[in-house]
């Protein structure tokens, strides 16, 4: 760990409040980057990812300076989102926003596209939410921290709650109804569209 961030955490713990926001600033766009794929929700990723700060602020005399403080706090995120995701989708009005809408997301749209690959790309974007939006909270939390954030099962098996065996058999089906949903359509013409990104990416 950093000394900056280990001196910070020192300052913290003896009553400095102030300090807990260098550690703040430094990890909150990787950890709302985090919720709001997991989440799809703008207002939810940003509730998910202030109980996390919340919940690490009053666990921090448990933190063990070995590890480092961005990756307890992201795991303490997960458990967050999850458990966010699972109370929101019991509501209808719950609506989830596109995965390229995340902050900090890397975006694969090239400025030379033609009109009609700038359509395709924009068809597959919500090809890819709408397949997103038929899986479980669970699922869709596996397979975003398994395939988007490249988290080892072991992490999500522990977000989840669950084992390692189920979090592979959790994200099996989540591949399995994404490749369901999104194998390639085709136009009226006949000709076939580009496999959706997201589909590329799946093992």
């Amino acid at each position: 760990m950093e000394a900056l961030e280990r001196e910070a955490i020192r300052r913290v713990l003896v009553g400095d409040r102030e300090e807990y926001r260098i550690l703040m600033e430094r990890h909150l766009p990787a950890v709302l980057r985090m919720t709001l794929r997991v989440t799809g929700n703008l207002e939810d990723a940003e509730e998910a990812a202030q109980e996390a700060f919340v919940q690490a602020y009053k666990k921090l005399s448990t933190f063990r300076e070995q590890a480092a403080f961005g990756t307890w706090v992201y795991r303490i995120a997960m458990n967050c989102a999850f458990n966010l995701i699972k109370r929101r989708t019991r509501h209808p009005e719950w609506n989830a926003e596109s995965l390229d809408d995340a902050p900090h997301a890397e975006s694969p749209v090239s400025p030379h596209l033609t009109p009609e690959a700038a359509l395709l790309d924009a068809e597959a974007a919500r090809e890819r939410e709408r397949a997103m939006n038929l899986l479980t909270p669970m699922e869709r939390t596996a397979f975003v921290l398994r395939h988007i954030e490249e988290q080892p099962v072991s992490v999500i098996a522990n977000a989840l709650g669950t084992s390692p065996n189920s979090a592979r058999q959790t994200l099996f089906r989540a591949v399995a109804k994404l490749r369901k949903e999104l194998g390639p359509p085709r136009s009226n013409s006949g000709s076939a569209f580009s496999t959706p990104p997201l589909l590329k990416e799946l093992p």
